[in-house]
């Protein structure tokens, strides 16, 4: 390859990362937003996320249009080959994630009018006294505050916890954390970095494991099933999107290595 082929493709690879940058940010506020809209029941908020999601969208085709164009006229090899085939799986996976995101920010829409302010209420007060002292998520135990972990629940006659509203934007925390950390490992060419991801994922799942829990408890003992139904739908939105992200990391792996590998096989 010549020496201004080099300098072209360089460019052009240059132009899908920056891309790629710019669907991450895109896909990461449309998550924050719609649990924003969750935490407030914000309707119009809600609205916004699912109407910017036809922009992500927009993105994506982009980005796999100059993906082909590269394919087509730049004819990379090796490294150069795999670098603009994990830009395309990224497009795709971030549009997913911008679909679950959007996902959450309908069913906040169909809340207008449903009796959750104390479960709101309840929620935003422990999110403020855990602000102050909340560590980095990375060191952060999902089994710390409660005995058990993921082992089965205690014999006897306790109560079945109540559902813990706390536990969506907490998720939702940590998928974001991720979706930013697999982004700058495919950035950066990190495989070590894209690895790590799926420890979060793996918390991720606890929480939905506990929050499944919790919303089939408060199934059994409310006659209407609407709310802890929806709130269910935003959690397993949250663990998809936990799940997209270790794609990503997957491809990135690849993308460094030439290897496929099925990065959850590594802490299982």
């Amino acid at each position: 390859m010549t020496q201004l082929k080099r300098a072209l493709l360089d460019s052009e690879l240059d132009e899908l990362n920056q891309s790629i940058l710019s669907m991450g940010s895109m896909v990461d506020a449309a998550i924050g937003h719609a649990i924003e809209a969750l935490l407030s029941v914000d309707i119009a908020k809600a609205q916004a996320v699912i109407a910017g999601d036809a922009e992500i969208n927009r993105l994506r085709f982009h980005i796999e249009e100059r993906a082909y164009v590269i394919l087509a006229t730049q004819q990379p090899m090796a490294r150069d080959l795999r670098t603009v085939i994990t830009a395309m799986h990224m497009a795709i996976e971030l549009e997913r994630i911008g679909d679950h995101a959007a996902g959450i920010a309908r069913i906040v829409t169909r809340l207008e009018g449903m009796p959750l302010p104390s479960l709101l209420l309840e929620a935003q007060a422990e999110l403020q006294r855990e602000q102050a002292e909340e560590l980095p998520d990375e060191f952060t135990d999902d089994n710390a505050d409660e005995p058990g972990g993921d082992g089965p629940p205690p014999e006897g006659d306790a109560p079945p916890k109540r559902l813990k509203l706390t536990r969506l934007p907490k998720m939702a925390k940590r998928a974001r954390s991720m979706l930013n950390r697999a982004i700058a490992a495919y950035l950066e060419r990190d495989a070590d970095k894209a690895m790590s991801i799926v420890k979060r994922d793996r918390k991720i799942n606890r929480q939905y494991r506990k929050f499944f829990t919790e919303a089939m408890a408060e199934l059994s003992r409310e006659s209407v099933v609407e709310i802890p139904t929806y709130l269910l739908w935003i959690a397993h939105n949250l663990e998809r999107i936990g799940d997209r992200t270790t794609n990503m990391a997957e491809r990135t792996v690849f993308m460094v290595t030439a290897q496929y590998t099925e990065v959850m096989e590594e802490y299982e």
